[in-house]
């Protein structure tokens, strides 16, 4: 299960408070024991925890704690992942993974960031945490090894659509650079640039179209690469139980396998979500106000979220209103923003948020969605 929240009890007990900094080379250890005390700060080579070992025992001896008292650390998550997690985990820390974006910083226009105050910094905050003050920072949640690696295949897929985009897009590019009129349709066929001609006529020089053969046959690769990927998404929903979460999604109406594989592999089950509110968090698509003295602005929505989620979500509230049309949440949004073109786009970004919440209430309980149509089995 995921968790964000450690097992220590209270700030009042001895313990030992330690922030990870973390480098390519160095980690940085900002370590104190609790509110008044300056931390110290040591560096350590990139993962190793025997190195660490010596220096949280001396650090002991400093603070004057007993051998017996627990550690309690944390760190930013970003390159390294969350092995570290689960290393310092096994070895009895109660540790806490934090979003780099939520850690509070000077607002001057020129501050001194060095590893070193970071580290004082964020063992501070951990401090700060554990004494129970709210909005100290956001915690991420950590996936079990195997929901990790899960998502590895949904997260290969967008990437590879995103490169095959980029590609199609290129020779897009090359080709009205020279004034060739060559339809997508046409660019599909094997060899299609050696019948290509430029604005006057004439053939492409031979290096044209070498750069033409090049990035098709990586095309053809990209392309090879997502229907893998595509049949591995398949053979995962066939073997799936139909009262698994993934048996259940799929048989809506409206979500793709692709889909359904997104939701579940970025955490709509593994977060282990408590209420609507988190589920929405995680999405972002929430309202920016602006309100002091007597300036009051809408600055739109926010662009906080989970970015993948939130394109999957905004192409599901598309296909919920063309294949769910009888849905009570359709025809909120047809009675609500049915008129104009602008406000149907802006009033799809809410049949996303509602539609997310609906489908992890489903995935969990098997109750779907009011009015919603089921395909048949």
């Amino acid at each position: 299960m995921a968790t964000t929240r450690s097992a220590f009890r209270s700030v009042n007990d001895p313990a030992l408070y330690v922030a990870l900094e973390l480098s390519k080379k160095e980690w940085k250890l900002g370590i104190t024991s609790g509110f008044g005390m300056a931390p110290w700060v040591r560096a350590v080579a990139s993962g190793d925890f025997a190195a660490i070992d010596r220096v949280l025992a001396r650090t002991r001896r400093h603070f004057g704690l007993p051998a017996t008292a627990p550690v309690v650390s944390c760190y930013e998550a970003g390159r390294d992942g969350f092995w570290i997690h689960r290393a310092v985990t096994i070895r009895g820390w109660h540790n806490r993974v934090v979003d780099s974006a939520s850690i509070e910083v000077n607002r001057r226009a020129r501050r001194t960031k060095t590893d070193r105050i970071d580290a004082c910094k964020l063992v501070t905050m951990l401090v700060r945490a554990c004494a129970g003050e709210r909005g100290v920072w956001c915690e991420v949640r950590v996936p079990s090894e195997a929901a990790e690696a899960a998502r590895q295949v949904s997260r290969e897929r967008s990437a590879l659509v995103g490169e095959r985009t980029r590609l199609s897009n290129q020779i897009g590019s090359w080709l009205a650079s020279w004034g060739c009129q060559v339809s997508a349709r046409a660019r599909a066929r094997a060899g299609w640039w050696t019948g290509a001609h430029d604005w006057q006529g004439a053939e492409l020089p031979v290096s044209v179209r070498a750069r033409f053969a090049r990035a098709h046959a990586r095309l053809l690769v990209v392309a090879e690469q997502i229907e893998a990927l595509d049949a591995e998404q398949r053979r995962a929903v066939a073997a799936a139980p139909a009262e698994s979460a993934l048996g259940r999604l799929v048989r809506v109406k409206g979500v793709a396998t692709t889909s359904a594989s997104t939701l579940l592999d970025e955490g709509l089950i593994w977060r282990d979500f408590q209420n609507r509110r988190e589920v929405g968090g995680l999405l972002g698509f929430a309202p920016a106000h602006y309100a002091s003295g007597e300036t009051q602005r809408d600055r739109g929505i926010s662009r906080a979220g989970n970015a993948r989620l939130q394109a999957v979500s905004i192409q599901l509230a598309w296909s919920w209103v063309r294949w769910q049309p009888s849905s009570a949440l359709t025809q909120w949004y047809r009675a609500r923003f049915g008129a104009g073109r602008r406000a149907r786009r802006i009033g799809i970004v809410a049949v996303a948020r509602k539609l997310l919440i609906a489908l992890w209430q489903y995935a969990r309980t098997g109750v779907p969605p009011t009015g919603a149509v089921l395909k048949a089995a």
